[in-house]
């Protein structure tokens, strides 16, 4: 059977996955973090069963395949010199030959990379062209952390595996369908058509996963339901969706936007930075930094960024327990005007790291919008990272938490494109 494989490259690091096309089976998953020094750390899973486990870090040039848990499973850990993307590639592909997972670089027909932004030139993933990686070198502007790794990874990958077809799948393609009240800012008209100054959105990806995976869970048409699906993660964003379509989401033309996230700040009034900025005689890139990487959780809590350790201390640290009031405050805006817009809603999903994993969070979202009809299960919301319904069976309004697969969505719509 053929193989794809699908990719997410950072400025520093680059996952993969590696699928059995079409049964869907994840043979090997992996990421290389560090990249561009000389201690990268490597990580392969592969075998029977693919667990999540974290690696911890080993001396360099310390080489270690162990067992998982259970016993089903394998997992490479190395820790190395790895100079650019070209050379991560190359040695995580040639490493997928050494661990006996392919045979050949040949069986690998298909690569799909997450790129973020695709601006309104694309609204659907697409075959990769000169032309195609021209206009994401272009949309850089858009997404100065993502677009230009993005890039580099799909020119990496073209170079080493030649013959497989390299699909783009964007962040922002799904939510192209919103209509211009939702995706418009009320500055001069002007903006818009001269420099695309409007709501791009983002996670895109995952939320289509979880929104069509929500439908099949419910026995419904995904085109006759109205979701709200919450990606809360270090990344955080809520999306509309009705008729199986974005019609709003938090994000606005940069991840920066929307609720309070892990460093990032969310919505701000632009009058205030400015304030700030003349005060502390900050730059525009300074201030950018901060709002980007020292705001949201980290800012308000000022000892973390990672809701776990806000969780641990919030009955003794007045800031933890005041940027998990935030944080809170934040989702529940967007869900109750998500709510007023589509005149109701059927289910509410939630994804990603801290809407997978953090009960306690789960728990107090659902119990603001009790009064909208959500009734929490609490003893099916005491789980983490599993596929399960956590509102009571009398609840008007489904609660529901679905582990993203933004691989498998990647993968499928590179088979979706082959001829």
């Amino acid at each position: 059977m053929a193989k794809t494989m699908a990719v997410n490259a950072g400025s520093s690091s680059l996952k993969f996955q590696l699928l059995e096309m079409p049964a869907e089976q994840v043979i090997a998953q992996g990421v290389i973090e560090r990249i561009g020094m000389d201690d990268a750390i490597v990580t392969i899973k592969y075998g029977a069963e693919i667990h999540s486990e974290r690696l911890v870090g080993h001396s360099e040039d310390d080489e270690h395949i162990t067992l998982s848990k259970d016993g089903k499973g394998k997992k490479y850990e190395n820790v190395t010199a790895i100079k650019n993307h070209q050379q991560a590639i190359n040695y995580m592909l040639q490493k997928l030959t050494d661990l006996g997972i392919i045979e050949d670089f040949d069986e690998i027909t298909g690569v799909g990379h997450r790129v973020v932004a695709g601006g309104e030139w694309f609204n659907h993933s697409v075959i990769v062209t000169d032309e195609v990686l021209a206009k994401i070198d272009r949309l850089a502007d858009y997404a100065p952390l993502h677009n230009p790794a993005n890039a580099m990874g799909i020119r990496a990958f073209q170079k080493l595996l030649p013959d497989a077809l390299s699909v783009a799948v964007f962040d922002t393609s799904f939510h192209q369908t919103m209509p211009d009240e939702n995706f418009l800012y009320a500055l001069p008209y002007e903006y818009y058509t001269r420099y695309g100054a409007r709501k791009y959105g983002a996670h895109g990806t995952s939320h289509r996963y979880v929104a069509s995976r929500a439908a099949e869970i419910l026995h419904k048409d995904l085109k006759q339901l109205k979701l709200i699906t919450l990606h809360l993660g270090a990344g955080a964003s809520i999306t509309a969706i009705k008729d199986g379509k974005s019609l709003d989401t938090s994000m606005g033309f940069s991840p920066l936007a929307g609720v309070a996230m892990a460093t990032r700040s969310g919505d701000v009034d632009p009058s205030l930075l400015y304030y700030i900025q003349e005060r502390e005689g900050l730059s525009n890139e300074e201030m950018l930094n901060i709002l980007n990487k020292k705001s949201g959780l980290l800012g308000i809590s000022t000892i973390s960024s990672d809701m776990r350790d806000l969780l641990e201390v919030q009955d003794t640290n007045e800031h933890a327990n005041m940027a998990i009031r935030i944080f809170i405050n934040r989702v529940i805006k967007y869900v109750g005007q998500y709510i007023a817009e589509m005149g109701g809603v059927d289910a509410i999903v939630f994804t990603a790291g801290i809407g997978e994993n953090s009960i306690p969070i789960r728990k107090m979202i659902i119990d603001k919008l009790n009064y909208f009809g959500v009734v929490l299960d609490e003893e099916k919301n005491n789980v983490r990272g599993q596929e399960v319904e956590i509102s009571t069976e009398n609840s008007k309004i489904k609660a529901l938490l679905i582990p993203t697969n933004e691989e498998l969505m990647i993968a499928r719509d590179v088979e979706s494109l082959k001829a």
